[in-house]
């Protein structure tokens, strides 16, 4: 008779940090409502980034854990049990997310250099003055974002490729990726954004690779930083 065995969870690396700092809150005698150290105090105490420590406490804030307060302080929301289960999977790390893009999209755009095609122009062009518009009506312009990032991959002419592009942008809906989407963009990094968006495209314009390539891993970049911090 063959035996099945159940398949091993990967554990990410934020799932780990969480299930730490709550088994400092257990040991550390935290009540509701208890502000925790500060996040550089935190991170040397748990010997982590802090870029992955604030995805830890994102983590732990949708779980109902903790309440992070901007401008305040990290809050302990609803004490541990000492049988609490291990932090659940909440998507990919956002930051290796845009690692992630930056390694790939910057290959794609490189490729996309050498077919460009009026059409493909005049769609990225409606992308950005469509990116343009939105900001200017104070709304979020996610979909002209996503298609000018879709369009670059169309461009580079290799289908693979194109299906992760497409995989590694719409898993910003992951619930992690969204929870820090709805603390931290705005108008300010949107209008930072389409500047970026702007300098990828004159740069596929120009038909130069080396720059195209260089101006998508800065915004890739640049966006992590906002999205997660450094």
């Amino acid at each position: 008779m063959s035996v099945q065995f159940k398949q091993v969870e990967t554990r990410r690396l934020y799932q780990q940090i969480a299930d730490q700092i709550r088994e400092l809150i257990e040991r550390g005698g935290f009540d509701i409502g208890d502000r925790l150290p500060p996040e550089r105090e935190l991170a040397q105490q748990l010997g982590v980034s802090r870029p992955s420590l604030r995805e830890a406490l994102i983590a732990l804030d949708v779980e109902g854990t903790v309440e992070i307060r901007s401008g305040s302080g990290v809050y302990v929301n609803s004490p541990p049990e000492r049988s609490t289960r291990a932090t659940a999977a909440l998507g990919e790390s956002p930051t290796e997310l845009m690692q992630a893009r930056a390694a790939l999209e910057g290959t794609v755009v490189a490729l996309a250099c050498a077919r460009v095609t009026p059409a493909a122009l005049a769609q990225l062009r409606a992308c950005v003055d469509g990116m343009r518009q939105e900001i200017g009506r104070r709304r979020t312009p996610l979909e002209f974002d996503r298609q000018f990032h879709l369009t670059i991959a169309e461009m580079s002419g290799n289908s693979v490729m194109q299906r992760l592009v497409v995989e590694l942008f719409d898993d910003r809906h992951s619930p992690i990726s969204t929870k820090l989407r709805s603390r931290y963009e705005n108008m300010r990094t949107w209008n930072a954004a389409l500047k970026e968006h702007e300098a990828i495209l004159h740069a596929i314009e120009a038909r130069d690779p080396l720059a195209a390539q260089a101006a998508m891993r800065s915004h890739l970049k640049a966006s992590e930083h906002r999205w997660v911090g450094g």
